[in-house]
């Protein structure tokens, strides 16, 4: 069976062309990107060692090895971050455990508070897995038209992929689609990723599994939302890190332009039926 990690090199393996790293692309080729055999080279390993990497036939790689791989495959830093915590969770399995209890779902008073001094302001709180935990009710005036939090315990993560208008809601879906999917190998821990993704994958379908898969961190870049009442609305976004066992996160939204500013207020005071501050 195939490891996080090893998953990620091959996947990394094969996005890259052998050009763009100084090699000849000499004669057509079976599968894209390249080699076992570039790439030992490169790395300096053995093709018989990368091969059990890559078919998690080796699950505890050396740091030498790993910081060897990453500069093989040219890794910028967040895809170094992301190889070193994939050697670490790969380096065990769930199999055999008992199925782990969601994540806690509590927010701490201090963080309750945070989002009582961001109001008017779009904030939430969530986790690695995308549950909405608490908001702002600047968040609830700009999301509750978009259905994300009808459900009774919202999560972003379902809604993507779940939802039927959430591909016309987000108007680039595929990076929103990408960054939730990549936030799930962030934590809280292997066993709670595995446990969301094997209930999640069958309802959530190909797309899901595919991104699941490449393991590549994507860019971060503005978010640009179709709203059903007030059009075109751009943010910038800020996440902190929260110091909880559960990793949460307090991310908030700042109005990229004039016009979402502008389209937040006319919202903000629209009669407003009851709202939820959290889950």
């Amino acid at each position: 069976m195939g490891t996080p990690l090893g998953t990620f090199v091959r996947a990394k393996r094969d996005s890259l062309r052998p050009e763009d790293l100084g090699l000849p692309a000499l004669e057509r080729r079976r599968a894209p990107g390249l080699r076992r055999s570039e790439l030992a080279t490169r790395a300096g390993i053995s093709v018989e060692y990368l091969t059990r990497i890559e078919q998690g036939r080796d699950r505890n790689p050396s740091d030498s090895i790993l910081r060897a791989l990453a500069d093989a495959l040219s890794l910028d830093p967040a895809e170094r971050t992301h190889l070193r915590y994939l050697a670490k969770i790969s380096g065990g399995t769930c199999a055999g455990r008992e199925r782990p209890a969601p994540p806690d779902r509590t927010v701490r008073p201090a963080v309750r508070r945070i989002l009582e001094l961001l109001e008017p302001g779009i904030g939430f709180v969530t986790n690695r897995l995308g549950d909405v935990l608490a908001h702002t009710d600047g968040f609830a005036a700009v999301m509750r038209d978009t259905g994300l939090l009808d459900a009774e315990e919202p999560n972003l993560t379902r809604y993507v992929f779940t939802h039927p208008g959430s591909r016309s809601i987000f108007a680039h879906w595929d990076q929103v689609a990408d960054e939730q999917v990549f936030n799930l190998w962030l934590g809280p821990s292997t066993e709670t990723f595995e446990w969301f993704t094997a209930d999640f994958a069958p309802a959530a379908g190909a797309e899901f599994t595919r991104r699941l898969h490449r393991h590549l961190p994507p860019p971060r870049v503005p978010l640009t939302i179709n709203h059903p009442r007030a059009n075109r609305l751009q943010w910038e976004r800020e996440t902190l890190e929260l110091p909880t066992p559960d990793a949460q996160q307090l991310v908030v939204w700042l109005p990229a332009d004039e016009a979402t500013a502008v389209a937040v207020e006319r919202l903000r005071h629209r009669p407003q039926r009851s709202t939820l501050r959290a889950v």
